[in-house]
């Protein structure tokens, strides 16, 4: 199957199990908005979860990030990280996954990044589901430097296009791509 194969499959499903409409939605953003995309919906789904990896993988390959490992705020991340981990093992080099909490965990090693043996000068590209002002990304970004991540760029699967890239860009110096703009969907 190609990427633009698997590209359609997973806009089809993104479209049909996630992409809202015909309400009012309050975003986690604040703002309000006529179209809501539940990406969990998906990228919870078993059929999704290869397309998903592949296209990730695709997106880092074209951008010419070679990370160790992908990681992303949690909930919406998880899935994400773990497809294009899963996928990157038919890969010659695979992609350890990690998890950034929304905070630091108050007991035992009170890290805030989790399932690295090791942090320090890895590589790493930071992943998301949606994307609107890009703050959860940016939070994770932030989380990966802060224990000496090496962060190569940020990929959103869904970006809205109201700012989470100049955010992301401009005010945090980080490369930001996407697979998809909801536009699209």
């Amino acid at each position: 199957m190609s990427l633009a194969d698997d590209r359609a499959q997973l806009g089809a499903l993104l479209t049909r199990y996630s992409v809202r409409r015909g309400q009012e939605f309050v975003l986690a953003s604040g703002r309000r908005s006529n179209v809501y995309c539940d990406a969990r919906v998906t990228t919870c789904r078993a059929l999704a979860m290869p397309l998903i990896g592949r296209l990730f993988l695709a997106k880092m390959a074209e951008r010419g990030w070679r990370p160790s490992a992908v990681g992303g705020l949690t909930m919406g991340a998880d899935p994400i990280v773990i497809a294009v981990a899963r996928e990157s093992v038919e890969t010659p080099e695979p992609i350890n996954a990690f998890l950034v909490r929304k905070e630091a965990k108050g007991h035992g090693t009170k890290k805030q990044i989790e399932g690295l043996v090791e942090e320090g000068p890895l590589d790493v590209v930071i992943v998301d589901d949606v994307c609107t002002s890009g703050d959860s990304t940016i939070k994770a970004i932030l989380a990966a430097r802060e224990a000496g991540l090496n962060v190569l760029g940020a990929i959103c699967l869904v970006d809205r296009e109201e700012g989470a890239r100049e955010s992301i860009e401009d005010t945090h110096n980080c490369p930001f791509d996407r697979i998809f703009t909801l536009a699209e969907l």
